[in-house]
């Protein structure tokens, strides 16, 4: 077997090809060019350094198309799976009476759809003529509070809203949530 000559730069001692990762490129460079003129046309004359940056721009350029293609796909995938969350979810109306005769409904379940429930409860304010506010549930998400039994009324305004953010398939379902009345003989009152 032949050995192998390998030449070693004098100012940093690393082989020419892996002085620019030195911190003496530029006396590397001198050297090279005064010890090895051969060697040195071939590392850093115009068509090494065009042959380089463009074989290195063309990999690059791979690249970074492989990296976008990767940021796009893992993109749609997100989409679809909040689209199928979307759809999966649901809304409900729960109608909830405070006394005999009046009622609040309770809206849950409009957060996935990225409605902005402020201004829907504005809206709910204004359209029905009444009041309207926004509160937590037990499980910290957020509902809509209407005063009256306007259970009917939502439903149908809320099946257009989502049927104009193309949501057709998402279940809106209505509650009706009435107190449990105590019993004559648990409160010792005559029946």
């Amino acid at each position: 077997m032949n050995a192998k000559n390998i030449l070693y730069c004098g100012i940093c001692s690393f082989p020419p090809e892996y002085c620019e990762f030195g911190l003496s490129f530029n006396r590397c460079k001198q050297w090279l060019s005064e010890n090895n003129s051969e060697l040195f046309n071939q590392l850093y004359s115009d068509e090494a350094l065009a042959n380089a940056t463009s074989t290195l721009s063309l990999e690059k350029e791979e690249k970074i198309s492989k990296d976008l293609l990767k940021k796009q796909q893992k993109e749609e995938a997100r989409v679809e799976r909040e689209l199928a969350k979307k759809l999966q979810s649901k809304v409900t109306i729960k109608r909830i009476e405070r006394n005999k005769r009046k009622h609040i409904i309770s809206i849950t379940g409009l957060e996935v759809f990225d409605i902005e429930l402020k201004k829907l409860s504005k809206t709910f304010s204004s359209k029905f003529a009444t009041g309207c506010s926004i509160s937590k549930t037990a499980d910290k998400k957020d509902e809509i509070l209407v005063q009256g039994d306007l259970s009917d009324e939502a439903k149908v305004f809320i099946e257009n809203l989502l049927k104009e953010k193309g949501l057709n398939e998402v279940k809106v379902e209505q509650i009706d949530d009435k107190k449990i009345k105590k019993k004559a003989a648990a409160t010792g009152a005559p029946a």
